[in-house]
């Protein structure tokens, strides 16, 4: 029984990320302010349309790993009010 909830949280948790993620380009990456900014998709766990804004980084180390014009999934959240990447892979 506790193997069933277990493998029904995961798979609760794996949809609910994936449903946050959001694809977009890399348009300036700020090491120094640690922000970045992306021309994105609509981000459906914040409610926002598609547009290029800039954004906060949870981890300054995601900044080493991402340049302008890199295609990219992300996620993004509302954190104390600031809108901060939490996540950020390439896209494929």
């Amino acid at each position: 029984m506790k193997r069933i909830v277990l493998a029904a949280m995961l798979l609760l948790f794996a949809a609910t990320t994936a449903w946050a993620q959001s694809e977009g380009e890399v348009r300036k990456v700020d090491k120094d302010a640690q922000k970045i900014t992306i021309k994105h998709g609509p981000l459906k766990n914040l409610d926002m349309p598609a547009m290029t804004m800039v954004f906060k980084v949870k981890d300054p180390a995601m900044l080493e790993r991402v340049k302008a014009g890199d295609k990219v999934k992300f996620q993004a959240e509302n954190l104390g009010g600031a809108l901060t990447v939490t996540e950020i892979a390439p896209a494929k």
